[in-house]
């Protein structure tokens, strides 16, 4: 990476090493790690709640699965459903005729928050835990989630924006471009890194005693307000005669939901609590138990 005529160049090689004939990239790190910290976060919310790490566990696979089909699922449904349809195998396995990564060129966090929905309706059927008070939770380390991801997109130079003259545009030379465009990648990276770093401040300067859905509604209003305000930047998903983007289109939802969840949970009109019907808490399992 290196500066031209005050710009960013950026031809870093998305492939960071190579195993033999097995290529590792600097996408698979990032998201990796995202999981693992994000894993990690989680762990210790889950233990001063005093909730068992077999509970931990369980929804942890289901929800980093279910996450990624999401994201992948959901770009080629709202914005490609013609490529879903000729080549669903590619949808999730990025490979061409000749068995070549051809790269992850294509995520919506719009689908990744149903997936996650779906996964926590299945949850909450399984063990009856109030499920926004697990979103209030689960949603910190979903932003630090993204913020890695985002930052392997730009790695592997896809999902940039529209030409700018800004000093901080990126000329994305391994996709031949010569003019600097808005490295939307960044941009959506930094804001889930501070909607990440507040959430978590509330929660423990809150110490996890705070008012059902607080989390869960701003969280909805920031991320996807940040999307909404990125998408101006972005180029794809234009609607003919529409002023929106598609992807302002499927935030506005998030967003109008969030203030409403907002608002119920500073009225106190939301089911406190983890076990707000009383159900048995599944606490920490006694490690002399076999």
């Amino acid at each position: 990476m290196n500066t031209l005529l005050g710009f960013i160049t950026w031809n870093v090689n998305p492939v960071a090493f190579s195993l033999g004939s097995i290529e590792v990239r600097w996408y698979g790190i990032l998201l990796a790690t995202g999981f693992v910290l994000a894993y990690v976060t989680l762990q210790k919310i889950f233990k001063t709640e005093n909730l068992s790490q077999k509970l931990l566990d369980r929804f942890a696979i289901w929800t980093i699965v279910w996450c990624i089909v999401g994201l992948r699922l959901g770009h080629f449904l709202f914005y490609e459903p013609e490529y879903l349809i000729h080549h669903p195998l590619q949808v999730f396995l990025p490979i061409d005729e000749n068995w070549k990564f051809i790269g992850y060129q294509g995520l919506a966090s719009h689908g990744a928050a149903i997936a996650i929905l779906l996964v926590l309706w299945l949850y909450n059927h399984r063990y009856h835990i109030n499920v926004l008070w697990v979103l209030d939770r689960i949603v910190i380390v979903v932003a630090l989630g993204g913020a890695f991801i985002r930052l392997g997109n730009l790695f592997n130079s896809e999902i940039y924006g529209v030409e700018t003259s800004l000093p901080w545009g990126f000329v994305f030379e391994r996709n031949h471009e010569t003019v600097a465009k808005h490295p939307t990648q960044l941009y959506e990276s930094l804001s889930y890194f501070i909607i990440f770093g507040v959430s978590l401040w509330y929660y423990l300067h809150k110490k996890g005693q705070f008012k059902t859905g607080t989390i869960f509604g701003w969280w909805l209003v920031a991320l996807f307000g940040a999307r909404f305000l990125i998408e101006f930047v972005k180029t794809n998903g234009v609607i003919e005669g529409s002023i929106l983007l598609k992807g302002q289109w499927l935030s506005i939802p998030f967003i109008l939901g969030g203030l409403v969840i907002a608002w119920l949970a500073h009225k106190e009109k939301l089911s406190q609590g983890a076990f707000p019907n009383g159900e048995k808490r599944p606490a920490k399992e006694d490690p002399k138990k076999k």
